[in-house]
């Protein structure tokens, strides 16, 4: 699958080293990960059904939750049942794979927060104009934009990724696949695919929070022409916008910012924006949504009626 490789099995060195604390963190990841499929499930399916959730936002919202529940999905269930082997090991293709969906999951992510900051402007300043440019057409586009943009990006990481040449060591100082520490086991200079992979990622994840944090400064100005009721329920709604912003962007541009000559990779960072904000994410936009609440209770009294009957 590369040019050359002697090796087909990669040696993962996890989190961390002691049998007693692997255990400890198989215990508090475990209900993290159930915790995470849950709520986002809950979210997707809320919006599924609930007629009172009909507008673009929580189109988008629904899907962000499906890529959450994906993106998580692509390193937890491995990472935990890790936590309880001796020896983590994981095919050369197998890693491929792995680096292939994160990136797609996560930059689908990317363009899915950049969309919803987009729905919001529209929503705060043209109220007029809203129904008419949010068409639902419009919206579907901008989903599928969304995943096609997150699919080329991996692709371009991957196929980086084909052109190395494996031949030892093979051991991944990490508790997962990435471009980073697998470029460390090359056997051939990997400073061209390093600055590659600080534009695609690096760069881009810089540029896209940038262009998020001003869409919303813009929104927060132009709150100044709505009545009080107006500005407190639509700062609700971008507060939660933006802190989900901040979680996922702040680790990622720690770690691909980074160059790769000196780059040491933060676990406990990695472990933060893979397992921990994927689990964040329901519980932000559910407690600052009264639409959200109520469609959930609506959702869970009619499935406890149904049971009853």
């Amino acid at each position: 699958m590369a040019r050359t490789n002697n090796v087909t099995e990669l040696i993962i060195s996890g989190l961390f080293q002691d049998p007693e604390v692997q255990r400890a963190c198989f215990a508090v990841f475990l209900p993290v990960y159930l915790a995470t499929v849950v709520g986002n499930g809950l979210i997707v399916l809320t919006v599924r059904v609930s007629k009172s959730l009909r507008s673009p936002m929580y189109f988008f919202l629904s899907h962000l939750s499906l890529v959450e529940i994906s993106y998580s999905s692509t390193v937890v269930p491995k990472f935990i049942t890790d936590l309880l082997s001796k020896i983590k090991t994981i095919s050369l293709e197998g890693c491929v794979t792995q680096i292939f969906f994160f990136h797609f999951f996560g930059v689908t992510e990317i363009f899915l927060l950049t969309v919803m900051a987009y729905d919001r402007y529209v929503a705060i300043c043209k109220p007029l104009h809203y129904t008419t440019i949010m068409s639902r057409s419009l919206c579907h586009r901008l989903v599928a934009a969304s995943w096609l943009g997150g699919f080329v990006h991996s692709m371009v990481q991957i196929i980086i990724t084909l052109q190395l040449s494996f031949c030892g060591p093979n051991v991944i100082d990490h508790y997962f696949c990435d471009l980073h520490p697998l470029f460390r086991l090359a056997c051939t200079d990997t400073s061209v695919e390093g600055v590659i992979v600080l534009a695609n990622s690096g760069l881009f994840s810089i540029f896209s929070f940038l262009l998020l944090v001003s869409s919303y400064i813009v929104i927060l100005v132009n709150l100044r022409n709505h009545s009080a009721e107006g500005r407190r329920k639509a700062l609700s709604t971008c507060a939660s916008h933006v802190t989900v912003v901040v979680l996922f962007f702040g680790p990622a541009i720690f770690l691909y910012m980074r160059p790769p000559s000196t780059f040491t990779e933060d676990k406990l960072v990695a472990v933060f924006y893979t397992v921990v904000t994927p689990m964040l994410n329901p519980i932000i936009y559910t407690l600052r949504n009264a639409e959200v609440k109520v469609a959930l209770r609506r959702l869970w009294g009619r499935k406890v009626n149904s049971g009853l009957q």
